[in-house]
């Protein structure tokens, strides 16, 4: 195993959060114009992209419902990529969606990895008799 194998469960954690709290951030930018952005109105795509950023992106950093909330957020980086980035061009570098892309690909993998030893889930799940 490589020098930080033993630390695999809690990189994994930390790439999780950080994850999270990145989409959380874009999720912010749509609802409320933070970090730069500018508040979403009279869109309803937008505002439900802006929900699922917002709330599955700190659920995923906490890793609270981490499955189901991993899972929807991948759906709508797919869908964000698809429908902001895909038409300007195929290419992801090309078209400006590598975020989406990768961001779909991570969430992809934090829902079928499961929440990992440093979350809610596993707090919760261990405080069950």
């Amino acid at each position: 195993m490589a020098i930080l194998g033993k630390q695999a469960e809690r990189i994994y954690g930390l790439m999780r959060l950080v994850a999270g709290a990145l989409l959380a951030c874009h999720g912010a930018q749509k609802f409320f114009g933070s970090f730069g952005g500018h508040p979403v109105t009279g869109n309803t795509l937008l505002t439900i992209a802006a929900a699922i950023e917002l709330v599955g992106g700190g659920l995923i950093a906490l890793g609270l419902f981490t499955v189901p909330a991993a899972f929807v957020a991948s759906g709508e980086m797919a869908v964000a990529y698809f429908k902001q980035h895909a038409p300007a061009s195929f290419w992801p570098i090309v078209n400006k969606g590598e975020l989406a892309v990768l961001l779909c690909f991570v969430f992809l993998y934090i829902a079928a990895h499961g929440p990992g030893a440093l979350s809610l889930d596993s707090t919760v799940r261990r405080r069950r008799p």
